[in-house]
């Protein structure tokens, strides 16, 4: 397998391999679903090449990911965590993913969209901590208001990716460097004070309540252990199951759009959470797979009927 990246040096060099899926892959619809924002520090596009900067068990570690012809992955990997990121890559693009039970013919826009996106698997990155500081980051505030203020520290106070990389990226820092973030720089980032204090307070306890949620025997499990948590709620913890673990169920209640759209797709008016959860009983077991699937290409979208969100800045307090 020939290198992913034009000009790599020789203090880059990668460790490579190649993943077959044994089931239609869309790479880009999997994997880059990770990214918080189109300038996210750990996860940049490239061309063809999908690049992510993660901090694994093993270390810091940058992957990169290009699709081929015959299907396949080609997959290199730079930093102490490259053997980490090499084995879990699969899970990742979302070998790990069982659509078993899942019955697109329930509805007929359902049934279109899982035929028109064959590939769209769900992916796990199974770093929890991670994802679960993203999802605090993005609560009650908008997306581009999350997206700057995580690209700001982990660009502030995580480590440099290492390898070849097409522009400048961060792996996001360890549980320590995210507890000893001074308030000010919080505070700088865009945060509230309330999100602040909720990550220095599950960073206290951070590996062991990551110990708790990867020993858990299943979902259900996890999401009492999240939400036992002082300032995680339901929806902060279905995003922090969706980005880590894939999981095919979970469903964001309590998100400022969600409703809106799943509603709008499937009936052509606008729901509630509680008229959400209904529409979706159908699909029990696999209703974070209907979400993605409305996501994707194809689906109706509520025609927009007023000004965007003016966003306000908490730095400016």
């Amino acid at each position: 397998m020939t290198s992913l990246a034009p000009s790599p040096t020789a203090s880059a060099a990668a460790l490579e391999t190649v993943y077959r899926p044994r089931h239609p892959l869309d790479l880009g619809a999997t994997v880059v679903f990770q990214r918080r924002g189109a300038n996210d520090p750990t996860l940049t596009v490239d061309g063809p090449v999908i690049w992510r900067a993660s901090r694994t068990p093993l270390g810091v570690a940058t992957l990169a990911l290009r699709g081929t012809a015959d299907g396949s992955v080609r997959i290199a990997a730079w930093g102490p965590g490259a053997e980490w990121a090499l084995e879990q890559a699969p899970a990742l693009c979302g070998a790990s993913d069982d659509a078993t039970g899942f019955d697109a013919t329930r509805h007929p826009l359902i049934a279109h969209l899982a035929h028109r996106n064959p590939g769209l698997r769900l992916g796990r990155t199974e770093l929890v901590f991670d994802a679960l500081v993203s999802s605090v980051v993005e609560q009650k505030i908008t997306g581009l208001q999350a997206f700057a203020a995580w690209r700001r520290l982990v660009t502030w106070y995580g480590t440099s990716a290492p390898g070849p990389t097409p522009r400048p990226m961060s792996a996001p820092p360890t549980i320590e460097g995210w507890r000893r973030i001074p308030s000010w720089d919080w505070h700088r980032a865009g945060l509230e004070p309330p999100q602040a204090r909720t990550i220095a307070r599950v960073a206290e306890r951070g590996e062991s309540l990551v110990r708790a949620i990867v020993t858990a025997s299943d979902s259900e499990q996890i999401d009492r252990v999240l939400i036992s948590q002082p300032g995680i709620g339901p929806w902060t913890s279905a995003e922090t199951r969706i980005k880590a673990l894939g999981d095919p169920d979970a469903v964001s209640v309590g998100d400022y759009h969600l409703a809106h759209e799943v509603g709008y797709a499937l009936t052509g008016s606008r729901t509630d959470d509680d008229g959400m959860l209904e529409l979706l009983s159908p699909w029990a077991g696999h209703r974070q797979r209907v979400i993605r699937l409305l996501a994707a290409a194809g689906a109706p979208r509520e025609p927009r009927r007023a000004p965007r969100l003016h966003p306000e800045d908490h730095r400016s307090r």
